[in-house]
This record gives structure tokens, sequence and C-alpha cells, in this order.
């Protein structure tokens, strides 16, 4: 299991913004999220979220695009596309 890439840009009382930069077949590894989050893609993500209890969900997500979670999320991200996929993740503290 090859881990992505995390590159922290920020980390102040208020924002940790951290850059992460996946080859194809890269992986976060299980994590929960300790704060809610806003995430914009760089490039297209195709991407696997391995979720609790076993689930699975693949995904298109277009470079430029943003979305946000809550806190709580428990998941593993995966690059399922054949070229490099780039994130930036913006937690709110």
């Amino acid at each position: 299991m090859a881990q992505v890439l995390a590159t922290q840009m920020i980390d102040d009382a208020r924002v940790r913004v951290t850059r992460f930069d996946f080859a194809p077949g890269d992986q976060t590894g299980w994590h929960r999220h300790a704060m809610d989050y806003v995430i914009t893609t760089i490039t297209d993500c195709h991407m696997r979220l391995e979720l609790p209890g076993g689930e699975t969900r693949d995904t298109l997500v277009p470079a430029g695009t943003a979305y946000r979670r809550e806190e709580g999320v428990e998941n593993n991200v995966i690059n399922i596309g054949e070229t490099e996929m780039s994130f930036v993740e913006v937690e709110l503290k």
C-alpha cells in the first residue's frame, strides 16, 4: 500500500491546510476527520472512498471543484485513476 504525499501548508489557530498528492494507487489509509473540512481539487480526482462497514464509493471530482464535510467522517481515499491526482484540504478549527 503506497501512502499519499501530504504537505502541510498552513497550521494556525483557525485552519490547517494540507495538499495531498496521489500517484495512481496511492491511498490515505484509514482515518477519522477531527474537524469540519473543505476539499478543493487541483486535478480531476478519480477516487475510491472506502467507508466503515465495507461500503465503497467510486467517484470523479472534477478539477477546480470544492465540497465540504463535517467532523467525524471516517474513510480511506484511494486514487483509482491512471494519472496523479491532487487536492487541498482546509480543516476548520
